[in-house]
């Protein structure tokens, strides 16, 4: 009898592992969801997680969990305390399911081919998990062990990471030598790098435009910066017949772009402007300074290379390579391309090119913002060291199209919106604003802040509160505890509060301006931060 008691026993045990595996798919699913939103970088999910333990609502679940964990384990017969266990693990496994299907994600995980892999390394990681749930007698240990498994997949993120990193390194070695290969054998291909804080992906389809009047020529599609978004685009997209390929390249660590410029070993190279971008990871202004301009430093002499001299931190930088540059600005008057007798209309914009030579030639484009004129300026400058003529920029340049959440404007149900909900930054927000300033109709802003700016991010959301005085009139913003400072800002400058209104998500923003926007008022869209950050 004994005998039989232990094998009903084990398989009780056995049946419970699988329910609980099935509970944990959730938290799992969840867990490498947010370390996908934090770059698969741990640090960044460290001080994500970090973040969340101070929202306290995040405690009241858990806590609950654990009052009830306890009180199955005092239960004095011990079958009794097992059921209850079980019961336990179901309520928790359907609340868990409950919320999963009530949220509604504005960056739903992406299974890509390299979460595949973790999910695989998490699926081996839970099972050993679950090993003690089957062998541990001891039923005080049992029950917490069980418990435990409920939120384990939050720290099992780290050896997963830890297991798959060496894996991915010789993957990403692998695609970008071949990569590479494939460009040493487009001998004649020009190469045109660029990169920057802010305007990256904006200068780059503007470029295309431009040189498509002349050239047959490849930009990396989207956002693909990174080493294996560029490497992807040259092994699937990159063709014998192209003469001109655009390669945006970003950065968030101190190296990041010099190994791309060793990657790809561009000819010209556009840094369109440096600022407190991912200070999280660069740790100084100074870093990121030093980093950003190895786009020009890394430049063969005989290259050529364009800087944005409005920006202060590239005019004062010291430059070491002999490589010839070109300058552009609107607010510096000693540079090659200056954009002069800039208007802004809800059509679009105009503005004249003076050159250095002296000569003002008339530019019209659909886009908005002095960043998108001085975008503009910069793939102007490329264009002329390529022979595009004026008649063909200024062709091009007309029909440039809104690139897409970056200042677009567009109509959604019948209401007028800016949409500029991409990586807000410090820059583009307060060009935003002037945009905004200049519309028709009662003017709403609706914003969730801006991250990623380190120690200077409660500052520059205060300022960026304080700007919004006499360019909005009414202002939305999304999530209570990220945008405190942006409240700061608006009462500093004497902003009306009866018209501050505070949501928890965006379709509560969107369900507010439907409620109190006519048809003949403006909405700016400003940025838009995926579910890791929205607080």
């Amino acid at each position: 009898m004994e005998f039989l008691r232990q094998i009903q026993d084990f398989l009780e045990k056995v049946l419970f592992s699988a329910l609980l595996l099935c509970m944990m798919v959730i938290p799992w699913k969840h867990a490498l969801h947010m370390f996908q939103q934090n770059r698969y970088e741990p640090g960044r999910y460290i001080q994500w997680g970090k973040d969340q333990l101070k929202v306290w609502k995040h405690w009241l679940f858990p806590v609950l969990i654990l009052v009830l964990a306890l009180g199955c384990i005092v239960i004095p017969d011990y079958r009794l305390g097992k059921i209850a266990t079980v019961w336990l693990a179901v309520f928790v496994g359907g609340v868990t399911l409950y919320r999963e299907k009530k949220k509604n994600y504005i960056k739903p995980l992406a299974v890509t081919a390299r979460v595949k892999r973790q999910i695989a390394v998490m699926l081996v990681l839970n099972c050993l998990w679950l090993i003690p749930a089957v062998m541990l007698t001891d039923y005080p240990l049992w029950a917490l062990w069980v418990v435990a498994a409920c939120w384990i997949n939050w720290l099992l993120i780290f050896p997963m990471a830890w297991i798959t990193s060496p894996f991915e390194k010789l993957i990403k070695k692998h695609y970008m030598k071949l990569a590479k290969e494939i460009l040493k054998s487009h001998d004649r291909l020009i190469k045109i790098g660029i990169t920057g804080s802010y305007g990256k992906t904006s200068s780059k389809n503007i470029l295309q435009q431009i040189l498509s009047e002349k050239f047959y020529s490849l930009p990396t599609p989207a956002s693909f910066n990174t080493p294996m978004g560029i490497t992807i685009t040259i092994r699937e997209q990159l063709k014998p017949t192209h003469e001109v390929f655009i390669c945006e390249m970003g950065a968030d660590h101190v190296g990041d772009i010099e190994q791309l410029m060793d990657f790809v070993q561009p000819q010209i190279g556009l840094v369109t402007s440096i600022g407190p971008q991912h200070l999280n990871t660069f740790g100084s202004q100074e870093n990121i300074v030093t980093e950003k301009m190895k786009m020009i430093e890394k430049l063969p002499v005989t290259g050529f290379g364009v800087l944005n001299k409005d920006n202060e931190l590239i005019r004062n930088y010291y430059i070491k390579n002999k490589c010839p540059i070109a300058w552009y600005g609107i607010e510096q008057e000693d540079v090659d391309y200056r954009a002069v007798n800039i208007s802004f209309g809800p059509q679009g914009s105009s503005f004249d090119i003076h050159t250095r030579e002296g000569a003002d030639i008339p530019f019209k484009t659909r886009l908005l913002g002095e960043h998108n004129i001085a975008n503009i300026l910069a793939a102007v400058a490329v264009g002329r060291h390529l022979g595009v003529s004026w008649e063909q920029l200024q062709s091009a340049v007309a029909q440039v199209r809104y690139v897409e959440h970056r200042l677009e404007v567009k109509k959604i149900n019948g209401y007028t919106f800016i949409d500029d909900a991409f990586n807000s930054n410090p820059v583009g927000s307060a060009m935003s604003l002037q945009v905004l300033k200049t519309m028709p109709g009662t003017r709403f802003i609706v914003t969730p802040g801006m991250i990623d700016l380190g120690p200077r991010q409660h500052e520059i959301n205060k300022q960026f509160g304080m700007k919004m005085k006499d360019c909005a009139d009414e202002v939305i913003l999304v999530g209570k505890r990220q945008t405190e400072p942006i409240v700061e800002g608006l009462q500093a400058c004497g902003f009306d509060m009866a018209h501050v209104h505070i949501v928890a998500t965006v379709k509560e923003a969107f369900g507010l301006v439907y409620q109190k926007a006519a048809y003949t008022d403006t909405i700016l869209l400003e940025n838009d931060l995926p579910d890791a950050f929205n607080q």
